[in-house]
């Protein structure tokens, strides 16, 4: 499981295809983020900075090489038409006629390079009344209907905190482009995907979706309880809460027994999931009423014995600190020589015991230009003169 011989061209900027293009360098595919010369990725300047590096930038753009180019001049675009004719993979996130109007509109990718496989992350399609339109996390979250699930019912929709849209397009984008190498083989001519962030978010609606189409009633908001089941949720504990997910009847009832609730068993207020989702606050109620009389580490230890999904509430700094993500290796240092390390989130991905993650610390800007330009044969003089221009 390795893309160690895949060569990408990333031109991608701020989340979701910086994110697509560090999980397949994660994986070992060579990664060239192409940049704009004078400021670079925008997310270069957002975050908590380390010894002058964006921590936010350094998370998705490890195990990548960064050339700066002045797209606008010929000079620019012949050096990117260059990398591309010796590159598997071209990822970019422009809106849809962005790239015809830089001159590589579909044709010329294919005279450039006719096995290129093209991937264009996008806000809302290719095409569409909406194709057009700029778009972002938070305006693709609103639009999904991925907000009026979240929060509670007298609230109003709520955002995930983390930036879901990009994430989750990144992700679909990352396993088209796996998908369209694995099939490289069998096909002679060009490959061309697009990924739209808001029907990767739409994809992810689960049975809030499906039931909506399916009955045309859309759930109301329930917080932290389940829509479909009860008890589902957060309980207060003596000294804090617990999370309890007992997702079927059978769980339910090895619930109640560790508990020590065993008279729910019997009571037919209580008897089938419908009737208590129809009950859903007195059957928390009782719940937590239990819950109450010992300490959060105690129903954990109690609950997961007995089979019980359940755990703790934490914030970011006991979560990085809990004994089982340490043993995941989540947490990884970058770093540049003689710089202060950076400390990421690493991949999830294990494989044969071997452990996706960064070998090359983020790239300052242009910080391998010229290396890049002499490894598609460009000699000094040539580099020079793009230097004299102002291209690099």
């Amino acid at each position: 499981m390795s893309f160690k011989d895949v060569r990408i061209v990333d031109l991608t900027r701020v989340i979701s295809g910086p994110f697509c293009t560090a999980l397949l360098a994660d994986l070992g595919a060579e990664v060239i983020k192409v940049e704009p010369k004078e400021q670079g990725d925008p997310v270069r300047e957002q975050g908590v900075m380390v010894g002058g590096m964006s921590s936010y930038f350094a998370n998705y753009n490890r195990n990548k090489r960064s050339i700066a180019l002045d797209l606008y001049s010929p000079e620019g675009k012949q050096v990117l038409a260059d990398l591309l004719a010796q590159a598997d993979v071209l990822v970019e996130n422009f809106r849809p006629d962005v790239l015809g109007k830089m001159g590589f509109a579909p044709e010329r990718l294919k005279a450039i390079n006719p096995a290129l496989i093209h991937c264009n992350i996008n806000g809302f399609g290719i095409d569409g009344p909406y194709a057009d339109r700029p778009a972002f996390d938070f305006i693709v979250q609103a639009m999904s209907g991925f907000m009026s699930c979240n929060g509670r019912a007298e609230d109003p929709p709520m955002r995930s905190g983390v930036p879901i849209a990009d994430l989750v397009c990144g992700l679909y984008a990352a396993l088209g482009i796996a998908a369209a190498l694995h099939g490289r083989d069998e096909r002679t001519e060009s490959s061309a995907l697009s990924v739209s962030m808001l029907a990767s978010l739409m994809s992810m609606l689960s049975f809030h979706g499906t039931n909506f189409l399916n009955s045309g009633v859309a759930a109301s908001r329930t917080g932290n309880d389940h829509a479909l089941v009860a008890p589902y949720g957060l309980f207060a504990t003596a000294d804090g809460e617990i999370a309890i997910a007992p997702s079927n009847e059978a769980v339910y009832q090895k619930l109640v027994k560790a508990l020590g609730l065993e008279k729910l068993l019997t009571d037919s207020a209580f008897a089938t999931n419908e009737a208590r989702t129809a009950r859903r606050l007195e059957i928390n109620a009782l719940i937590e009423a239990r819950t109450r009389e010992a300490s959060t580490e105690h129903w954990i230890e109690v609950l997961n014995k007995a089979g019980i999904p359940s755990g703790p509430v934490y914030g970011l700094d006991r979560a990085f600190d809990d004994p089982q993500v340490r043993s995941q290796d989540i947490v990884v240092e970058t770093t540049r020589p003689g710089e202060e390390p950076i400390l990421i989130l690493g991949s999830p991905i294990r494989h044969g015991g071997m452990e996706a993650g960064p070998s090359l610390p983020p790239p300052r800007l242009g910080e391998h230009t010229e290396a890049l330009l002499r490894e598609v044969g460009y000699d000094e003089d040539r580099i020079g003169a793009l230097r004299t221009k102002g291209v690099i």
